[in-house]
């Protein structure tokens, strides 16, 4: 017996060619180039760390370069502005990417359109910093001194610009960013930014996976876009999931059978590798309007044209300095390739530095010579930023206002509906709903609220005293302040509400037993303090 779903508001849709209209645009030969020199620079840097994971960041290169400069609408200037698309790593391991890229875009703008930069150093990652990487603030190579290298986490934090959250525990990545696109949906209402989220199939297979997907799904959150990386490799594996007739070592469903059971728009793309089809299918997420989250999955290759390829290349890469890192550099350097410095005394940190710098620097003078992809791409830019100032974005008409709370929390003065009679017996955590409510009301709802269907058994309910009855949706119920989370989820609900909060305009609340939410909770609200102690607005 076979069965197929049963009724979905979302579509599935499959991408295997470039849309006729784009493929004869130059800037996809931009974007090839850039993706060329972005691997170059992936390559480099685990060369001469000799850490991080190549093979993620260079499989999930060609869905980054066309979000930066085609898909998103955001403020190079301004990293901080709240207002603006986001892409956010849940996979954080894919830092070695991240880094990267952050700095090849800043590298180009610089050449080409320099009036663009961030005016502050903190909001920027140029290539200097890229000899910071897995450094901590007191290290003391020469280098790292001189040019005031920004010191980078092995996974990524609210350290480097554009990045709104910490990632790096499996699962809470994917399931805070969900918690972004909540707090973004809420705070600014039809008109939110979307949040885009990178991760790759292993990522889905935590638990609180599945339930924050879910609570996507169920709420109609549609500003949600999860780019997969679909290279079916993780530490241990090479087919984490089934793929056709083929068994998964781990799930025997594929990305696509995962997010379309929770109503999730679904974009198959044949071949992640091929830009036309990965912008021909970002594209398409403007024009669905069913209401619902939105999943591009890419099929690649983890290791694409790096040489080492599949769970070899997930925290693992070339030696440094060794003939097949000189091969990889090939593409870039051609012949002069074999010419890159390499270390004599590969336990010398300061000539590791040196060297480490003479090839980027090297790397440089290649991004110089492409005046016309400097251009283009700078042009993109700037043309992302205008199009997010044309739509004037402005919070909704109630939006809350998270400074209500503090101000609301006056230790002198107990407000009248909080008062208890002397001598009369009431319940400590129904006094607690009553205080969040009280709170809520005069934030305007600044308090999003869970409960592993146990909001009315723990009276955290009492927080939407005054609002709309019932779950928040985004479309038929968002003045609601009760989120649904999925069913009986406190590690699901945990991360999502720590994205709520690393949004900045709200404050989540989270409601179980105690025995349950303590552990399940932790590590989320660890990942959060990390968030806020990382801050750079």
């Amino acid at each position: 017996m076979t069965r197929s779903f049963g009724p979905r508001r979302a579509i599935w849709t499959e991408v295997s060619e470039c849309d006729k209209n784009l493929e004869n645009e130059t800037f996809l030969d931009h974007l090839r180039r850039f993706d060329e020199i972005y691997r170059a620079i992936v390559a480099t840097q685990f060369n001469f760390h000799q850490s991080g994971h190549p093979g993620g960041s260079v499989s999930a290169g060609h869905i980054m370069s066309s979000l930066l400069f085609d898909s998103m609408d955001y403020d190079f200037r301004d990293p901080v502005r709240s207002d603006q698309d986001l892409l956010s790593f849940a996979a954080g391991h894919k830092a070695t990417g991240l880094y990267a890229m952050w700095a090849l875009r800043d590298e180009l703008v610089k050449i080409a359109k320099p009036e663009l930069l961030p005016s502050q150093k903190k909001f920027r990652l140029r290539l200097e910093d890229l000899l910071g990487f897995r450094r901590n603030p007191t290290h003391t190579a020469p280098l790292f001194r001189k040019f005031e290298s920004t010191p980078l986490d092995g996974h990524p934090t609210p350290m480097t610009p554009f990045v709104r959250i910490a990632t790096g525990p499996s699962g809470v990545g994917m399931a805070s960013s969900i918690g972004l696109a909540f707090g973004a949906a809420d705070y600014y209402g039809k008109d939110a930014p979307t949040v885009h989220m990178l991760e790759g199939e292993g990522g889905l297979t935590p638990g609180r996976v599945y339930e924050s997907v879910a609570a996507a799904g169920v709420a109609g959150l549609s500003n949600a876009v999860c780019h997969l990386d679909w290279n079916q490799a993780s530490i241990d594996s090479d087919k984490v999931t089934r793929e056709g007739d083929t068994w998964g070592d781990y799930v025997q469903w594929d990305p696509m059978e995962f997010f379309y059971l929770h109503d999730w728009n679904v974009i198959h793309v044949a071949n992640g590798f091929d830009m036309g089809q990965v912008v021909s299918a970002q594209r398409m997420v403007p024009e669905i309007n069913n209401g619902q989250p939105t999943a591009i999955i890419y099929r690649t290759e983890k290791g694409w044209n790096y040489g080492i390829s599949g769970k070899k290349s997930h925290g693992a890469g070339h030696k440094m300095g060794s003939d097949s890192w000189h091969e990889v550099m090939s593409p870039l350097f051609g012949k002069q390739a074999s010419e890159l410095p390499s270390p004599e005394d590969k336990s010398n940190l300061e000539e590791i530095e040196s060297c480490f710098w003479e090839t980027l620097l090297r790397i440089r003078g290649l991004i110089e010579k492409e005046e016309d992809m400097c251009e283009s791409l700078s042009n993109r830019i700037q043309s992302s930023s205008e199009r997010l100032n044309g739509y004037c974005r402005e919070p909704r008409a109630t939006a809350p206002n998270v400074e209500g709370v503090i101000q609301a929390c006056d230790p002198d003065s107990t407000p009248p509906d909080l008062l208890l009679e002397i001598g009369s017996t009431f319940p400590l955590r129904k006094q607690l709903g009553e205080v969040l409510g009280y709170l809520n009301r005069e934030s305007n709802g600044a308090i999003l609220f869970g409960a592993a269907d146990l909001s009315d058994s723990t009276a955290v309910s009492g927080a939407n005293q005054g609002f709309a009855e019932n779950f928040w949706h985004y479309k038929s119920n968002p003045l609601s302040r009760s989120l649904s989370m999925g069913g009986i989820c406190e590690d699901g609900l945990s991360c999502i509400l720590v994205g709520i909060s690393g949004f900045g305009r709200h404050i989540g609340v989270g409601a179980s037993y105690g025995a349950f939410l303590s552990p399940l909770g932790h590590i989320a609200a660890r990942v959060h303090a990390i968030s806020q102690q990382m801050k750079q607005e």
